[in-house]
This record gives C-alpha cells, structure tokens and sequence, in this order.
C-alpha cells in the first residue's frame, strides 16, 4: 500500500503581519505544526517546506501566492496541505488534521497519548 506524499507549505515572514499582534511568529508556528503533527501522525510521508514571503521565490506557484498575500494583504502565516489552504493568521490544529485525515496519513495508535 503506497503511503500519498503530503506536502505541508507555510508561507510566512521573520515580522508579524500588523494585524496579528499577538500571534506567533511564522517560524515558530513551521516549528511548532511539525511537532504537533509528528505528536499525532506518522509523518514520514509528509514533508514540510517553509516560505519565506520576502525572500525571492524561484518557484512560479510560490511567486504567485506571495503576490497574492502582498495584492490581498491575506494574514500569515499561511498553512497549505498540498494545494489546499487550510489555515491563514494563527493556524487551527483540528482543521489542518482533518485535511491530514483525508489524505489517509496514519495516526501513532500505539502510542500512549499524552
């Protein structure tokens, strides 16, 4: 049975966006999301990239969306499982591991749950 390969992309940037005061930093919440799930997940078919959106972008798809965050002013950090936006500002544990679950990524069963 071959496991999907899930991609969890974190768009973000090093300065809190004006309208999140008070909300983690972008890196703190790439950190933070890949222990949480490695908590919950057997996450060897996930791999986590991280976005930085003042930094030059040489992927077309990444260009795109940070010119859509800068065009919309969207709130980051911005959480996508593949192609999909599952959270903008400060991201939800429960909405991002619904999007796992839908991809089939397995739960540590046997581990005692803290």
């Amino acid at each position: 049975m071959g496991t999907k390969k899930v991609t969890i992309t974190i768009y973000g940037a090093e300065q809190i966006c004006a309208s999140c005061v008070g909300a983690p930093g972008s890196k703190d919440t790439y950190e933070w999301l890949q222990a949480a799930i490695g908590r919950k997940y057997i996450d060897d078919p996930i791999a986590y990239e991280y976005i930085d959106i003042n930094q030059p972008q040489e992927e077309e798809k990444h260009q795109q969306f940070v010119k859509r965050i800068m065009e919309e002013d969207l709130f980051y950090p911005i959480v996508f499982v593949n192609d999909e936006m599952v959270a903008e500002g400060i991201p939800r544990l429960k909405t991002i591991y619904q999007s796992l679950d839908k991809y089939g990524i397995q739960l540590q069963a046997y581990r005692i749950q803290e």
